[in-house]
């Protein structure tokens, strides 16, 4: 075999991850459980992909946000705070609920963000998640670190 043809055989291995990831991010599609369910966000998979401030456990729980003030003025000023984070598109947004879809740069990978706002408790609720993959190497939860932070802290 002569070096072209292994060159080209090289590469062409080389790129068959890429072109992978690719297909997984073109083929992933929105879940259907999405949105609120008796009060709630939808519980994180069992994969580390994925917080949520209504989470039992370790893995996937962070805190909520703690507002002041009027339910609608912490739903604009959460949406003000998304607007301003790359790659950003609010998809569906209600008096108490926001969801909004997260790109990545390279592969156009969807992470789904959810907000929930809670009146009572004074507490806004998220889920972040992966559409696709197993892992995400801590994307969402620095994410919810960056979002909180911005907020002023309360979580």
């Amino acid at each position: 075999m002569n070096w072209k043809r292994l060159c080209l055989i090289a590469c062409g291995v080389a790129l068959l991850p890429i072109v992978g990831l690719a297909l997984l991010s073109a083929l992933s599609r929105r879940p259907s459980n999405l949105g609120i369910a008796s009060g709630r966000l939808a519980p994180c998979p069992d994969s580390p992909n994925c917080v949520s401030s209504q989470a039992v456990d370790a893995e996937h729980r962070m805190d909520p946000i703690t507002f002041e003030g009027s339910p609608e003025a912490a739903i604009s000023r959460i949406k003000a705070i998304v607007a301003a984070l790359p790659r950003a598109r609010v998809v569906t947004e209600t008096g108490k609920y926001l969801h909004v879809e997260f790109r990545s740069a390279l592969f156009r990978f969807v992470d789904d963000v959810e907000f929930l706002i809670d009146a009572d408790a004074r507490e806004i609720h998220f889920r972040s998640a992966s559409r696709a993959g197993h892992g995400d190497l801590g994307v969402n939860r620095r994410r919810m670190e960056a979002i909180g932070a911005a907020w002023g802290g309360g979580n």
